[in-house]
Parts: C-alpha cells; structure tokens; sequence
C-alpha cells in the first residue's frame, strides 16, 4: 500500500547551535531511548541524552543506558504519596542535569501539572496510533477493534489531557488482514525508531523559530 507522503516524514538537517540537553522518561525495554541515542551519534539530531529516569527497577532501558554510558535513575513512583510528590522528585532530577527537553519513551505514568508547568511545551511523547484516533491504553487493539486500514505512530507534545497534545510528526503503518495485535504493534514500534528523532528534531526547531 501507497501511504501518503505527508505520513512519511523525512530527516531534516539538524538544528544549529548548542546541542539540546534531554532527558529520556521510560518504564520498559529503551528501544526507543535507543533510537534516539543512535540518532544522534550518527550526527542526525543535535541533542544529547543527559540521562534517563525510570520507574521500574528492572526496566531494559536501564542496560541499555549503561551500554551508551548515560546516567540512569530509579524512582520508584510508589515510594510516593501523591502523583505530584513523585512528579515533583522528577523535576527536581531534571533541573539537577539543567534539561531542556523532557522526551517520553514508554513511560507508564500520567503528568501532573507539576511536572508541566515546568516544562510546558518542552514533554514530548509517541504514541502508536495515529493521533487523535485511539488515544489511551491498548491504541493497537482499539485499532484492528475498529477495523481501520491504516495504522501508525504519533509524535506531540504531552498536554494535561491525556494523548491530546499538538502534533509534531506522524508515520502510517498498513494494517495487513491477517495482523494481530503483536504483528502490528511490531511493525508500528519500526516506525517509532525512525520517526521519533525526526519528531525531536522537528520540535527543537519549532522551539527556536519562537524565541
């Protein structure tokens, strides 16, 4: 299947000036903390991963980190009485590594305002849908539920509501007949690689055209 163009997004030029310091926000296995950290060594994305909060102990992104020698920390959100405490630990990490962009890669948890009004408009997020279709938890099976055709990926900018940010990128993926929620979710997290540092890239630009 012919996606469309406007879906397929391309690898601009990077940003000029200082690379944007990041930090990686994940809950799972860092594929996509990978993605990104390869991005920028191969000289596509003028940032640096300044190091990776996670909240599950024996997350994968955790060997990942260590295997490109970036800083990772544990905190363990149910050590936390309120979303808000345990948001305001995340900040106070962020502003101790003097982060710029907040970049959310599997991160199982929901933002308070805490954590947003710190970084309004500098969280970003990828969600395996085509936004604002399917939003929320199991985005791939509320998609083949629905019976839709085409799938994919979606950069934004994480909001208050919950997958209803701007968006800065997206990537379509065909849903085949045979597709079950393993398949296309396999086929989609392809996609997610190449597009989320496009999406960063994007948004680092957007940034600097405002200022």
């Amino acid at each position: 299947m012919n996606l469309p163009a406007i879906l397929s997004p391309k690898q601009s030029p990077p940003v000029a000036g200082p690379p944007a310091r990041l930090c990686v926000l994940a809950s799972g296995s860092g594929s996509n903390f990978a993605a990104i950290s390869d991005a920028i060594e191969r000289g596509e994305l003028n940032a640096r991963i300044c190091c990776v909060i996670h909240n599950v102990l024996d997350a994968g992104v955790v060997a990942r980190a260590s295997e490109r020698a970036v800083p990772s920390v544990f905190v363990d959100h149910r050590a936390y009485k309120s979303r808000q405490a345990f948001d305001a630990c995340i900040v106070q990490l962020l502003s101790k590594h003097a982060i710029d962009w907040v970049i959310m890669a599997g991160w199982m948890r929901l933002c308070t305002d805490v954590l947003l009004d710190a970084y309004e408009g500098r969280i970003l997020n990828i969600h395996p849908s085509l936004l604002p279709s399917f939003g929320g938890l199991r985005a791939v099976e509320q998609a083949l539920a629905a019976g839709v055709k085409i799938s994919g990926c979606t950069v934004h900018v994480v909001t208050a509501a919950m997958d209803a940010g701007p968006i800065i990128a997206q990537a379509a993926v065909a849903v085949e007949s045979d597709d079950t929620a393993r398949s296309l979710h396999a086929r989609i997290q392809v996609q997610e690689h190449r597009l989320y540092p496009i999406g960063i890239n994007l948004a680092l630009g957007l940034s600097i055209s405002k200022t």
